[in-house]
């Protein structure tokens, strides 16, 4: 056997025993993934809680005389006290508001006013709109009756959101507990991180790696998804204490368009007007206005004090994350999906900046050189 075939069968045998490790390590990868698909959402849910809680846990410690286990379950247990009261309340509301749609249309007691003459006059879509607007408002059980599937899948779908958001604020229950062991352990997290970052990018740029990663989540977290949860919970509660028909239908409304950054009073406005139009001027009625009024504007002096911390995210990447991680996973990806996006765009743009500085330079003579 000469040389060169010996040395082409050793090549061969170890290109085989590359292929077959690496084949045994995706298959191990894959069924890794399988396993772990079902706490994907909960991990990073807990992972996000824990970077945007824990410069509160150290500071706490450092008055607790360090007791990282105690901090963590008093962080931990206020923040679900907090929490389950105007929670539960929105989310009773929620309920009741879908009952009422349902029962309306079963009993047939829903009525729609004839539309004005004037919406024949609209461009474009006057005329198509107003023979349509004038059929429901003429015939509406017949009407519910022509398009009763789809008004059932329409009802049934509408269940589901919020048996969905029912199972997302549990989800949530269990990742505040969860980040909160995390936060207990988070020096040692700390510097698991720093490991994983050094294997990935390197020891020298680890550092930056980590940093950029944490100060992107939590300016995401706290100056986009917290400003509009506290949002809704004070506009929500107010909503709830006055008894507003959907008040939790309005309260997630809020959340929604908090996270996608347009004002809340596209939502107390209306409420406010409807609310004095039903059931007049009096006391009650004129500090739920100005209580709301407040509510819908508290985005604009919490920003300052928030949004300003970290590093810079365009709000498109928080609209598309949002919208995005909503369609993927629902209401817990409404909160997942923007601050992921965030990381990755920010990741993104920092490989971009750090390629070499080379540039073409043409020289006189037609040749050309580099230059840093």
């Amino acid at each position: 056997m000469s040389p060169k075939s010996s040395s082409d069968q050793q090549l061969s045998g170890n290109l085989l025993d590359v292929l077959i490790r690496a084949g045994l390590i995706a298959v191990l990868t894959i069924y890794c993934y399988l396993v772990f698909r079902p706490f994907l959402e909960l991990i990073l849910w807990s992972l996000i809680l824990a970077v945007m809680l824990y410069p509160l846990q150290r500071r706490l410690a450092a008055r607790l005389g360090h007791h990282e286990g105690r901090t963590a379950s008093l962080i931990v247990g206020v923040g679900l006290l907090i929490l389950m009261v105007p929670t539960y309340l929105l989310g009773i509301s929620l309920v009741d508001s879908a009952q009422q749609v349902m029962e309306t249309v079963r009993s047939d007691s829903l009525r729609i006013p004839p539309p004005s003459e004037s919406v024949a006059d609209w461009p474009l879509i006057g005329e198509p709109l107003y023979t349509a607007w004038q059929q429901i408002a003429s015939d509406l059980s017949g009407t519910i009756q022509k398009f009763r599937p789809q008004i059932r899948e329409l009802l049934l779908g509408l269940l589901g959101r919020i048996a969905g958001i029912g199972a997302g604020f549990l989800l949530f229950i269990a990742a505040l507990i969860i980040a909160g062991i995390i936060m207990a352990f988070g020096e040692l997290g700390h510097r698991s991180a720093h490991r994983i970052a050094a294997r990935i990018v390197g020891p020298e740029r680890s550092e930056p790696f980590v940093k950029l990663c944490t100060a992107t989540i939590r300016t995401v977290a706290q100056g986009v998804l917290g400003i509009a949860f506290i949002q809704m919970l004070l506009v929500g509660v107010g909503f709830v204490f006055m008894e507003v028909p959907g008040a939790g239908l309005l309260a997630l409304a809020v959340l929604v368009l908090g996270i996608i950054q347009v004002p809340a009073t596209l939502i107390t406005v209306p409420v406010i007007i409807y609310v004095f139009s039903s059931e007049g001027a009096s006391l009650a009625t004129i500090v739920f206005a100005v209580y709301s009024v407040l509510a819908g504007l508290v985005d604009n002096v919490l920003k300052p004090l928030l949004l300003g911390r970290g590093v810079d995210v365009p709000m498109p990447v928080v609209l598309i994350g949002a919208l995005g991680g909503m369609v993927a996973s629902g209401i817990l990806g409404l909160f997942i999906g923007p601050i992921i996006l965030a990381v990755g765009y920010r990741l993104f743009w920092q490989w971009v900046d750090n390629q070499p500085a080379e540039v073409e330079v043409d020289k006189p003579d037609g040749g050309q050189s580099r230059s840093g």
